[in-house]
C-alpha cells in the first residue's frame, strides 16, 4: 500500500499550521510548512497584497507534489500544508504517487478575518481572504478527504481527522 499524505488545505487564517503540526505529531509522520516551497517571487507578490495567479501556483504545487511523492517513495506518510484552494489545484498534487487525502479546514469569513486581525508574521495579508475565498473549491464528493470546522479547538479537529483515517 503506498504511503498516505495528508494534505491540510483551506484558505489563510484557517490554522492549517497549527492543526498540521499537531497532526503529524499524533501520527508521528513527517511535516511539511507548503508556504515554505514557495518560490521568493510568489511571497514578494503576496506581501504587497497581490494575489497568485494559476500560473503563479503550478510550480509551486509541483515542488509540493514531488515532495510528496520522494517521501512516499521512501515509505513515509506525510502531512502536509496547503491551502489547495481549487480542485484543479488537489489534481495536481494527487499525481504524487502517494494516497493523497485532504483535509479541509472549513470556517466562516468572520472567524477567519478575526484570527487573521491577530497574526503577526506571516506574509499573507488579511486584504487577500477575499480573493481566497473567492478561489475555494470545496471538496468534491469524488475527492477523497473530509471537511473539519475550524471553530472546533485543534485537538478536537485532530482527534476528528484520526477518527476517520481508515474511512
Amino acid at each position: 500500500m503506498a504511503a498516505t499524505s495528508l494534505v491540510v488545505m483551506g484558505v489563510s487564517g484557517s490554522g492549517k499550521s497549527t492543526v498540521a503540526k499537531l497532526l503529524a505529531g499524533r501520527l508521528g509522520w513527517p511535516f511539511a510548512e507548503g508556504d515554505e516551497f514557495h518560490p521568493e517571487a510568489n511571497v514578494a507578490k503576496m506581501r504587497a497584497g497581490v494575489p497568485l495567479t494559476d500560473a503563479d501556483r503550478e510550480p509551486w504545487l509541483r515542488t509540493l507534489r514531488d515532495w510528496i511523492g520522494e517521501q512516499a517513495a521512501a515509505g513515509k506518510s506525510t502531512v502536509v500544508t496547503c491551502s489547495a484552494l481549487r480542485r484543479a489545484y488537489r489534481d495536481l498534487l494527487r499525481e504524487a504517487d502517494a494516497d493523497v487525502r485532504f483535509v479541509h479546514l472549513d470556517g466562516t469569513r468572520e472567524l477567519i478575518a478575526e484570527r487573521l486581525a491577530h497574526r503577526s508574521g506571516h506574509f499573507m495579508p488579511p486584504a487577500l481572504l477575499d480573493s481566497q475565498f473567492a478561489a475555494l473549491e470545496p471538496l468534491g464528493p469524488d475527492e477523497a478527504g473530509i471537511v473539519v470546522d475550524v471553530a472546533d479547538a485543534p485537538e478536537d479537529i485532530v482527534d476528528a481527522v484520526v477518527a476517520r483515517l481508515d474511512d
